[in-house]
């Protein structure tokens, strides 16, 4: 279940707001300026299907994104749990940093942590299958895809050359919970 915490930057075990409703979180995030949507794929999928399939499931809702927000690729990301670098990519997440494009993620199937850290407060969003979640270039965050990532996501890029991390050398992302899958709270 999509679930929204946030917490005060110096408070890392008790947040003060926690919700699963979609519109709450989507309200919630509005104020800081994130994008939270609940997309419906318009044709069957399948676990395993090829990217092209998967992005023709969500061409309607895929095609309004860029319409709106003029992105440039769209591609499929699949992540699975026996990966054998997923160590290292979770790795180069896990960290506070920030980007100077929107960061914009649909997740098909399977969920992860966005952590985005704006003023003195700390939104932790969990995604799951349906979830998409529109980050501001310059939000300073990190993604945490847990021990053992699972998910398929659509992902949207303006630059040509995608996923670029401008990391700020805090040590804030080691102070809240990491991602574990099917975590409580």
């Amino acid at each position: 279940m999509s679930r929204l915490r946030i917490f005060s930057e110096d408070e890392t075990t008790t947040p003060r707001f926690s919700t699963d409703d979609h519109a709450r979180i989507a309200s919630e995030l509005a104020k800081i300026g994130v994008g939270f949507e609940q997309w419906q794929a318009g044709a069957p999928i399948q676990p395993g299907d090829a990217p092209d399939i998967i992005l023709d499931a969500y061409r309607s809702d895929i095609e309004r994104l860029v319409a709106e927000r003029g992105f440039k690729t769209v591609d499929v990301v699949s992540i699975a749990p026996d990966h054998p670098e997923r160590e290292a990519m979770r790795g180069k997440f896990l960290d506070e940093h920030y980007h100077k494009e929107d960061e914009v993620r649909f997740f098909v199937a399977g969920s992860g942590l966005f952590t985005l850290h704006v003023d003195h407060d700390v939104y932790e969003i969990k995604c799951e299958q349906g979830d998409l979640i529109a980050v501001p270039d310059s939000t300073l965050h990190w993604f945490d895809m847990g021990p053992e990532p699972s998910f398929v996501a659509i992902r949207f890029f303006t630059e040509p050359d995608g996923w670029v991390g401008h990391f700020t050398g805090t040590d804030l992302s080691k102070r809240f919970p990491r991602y574990e899958k099917g975590q409580a709270g």
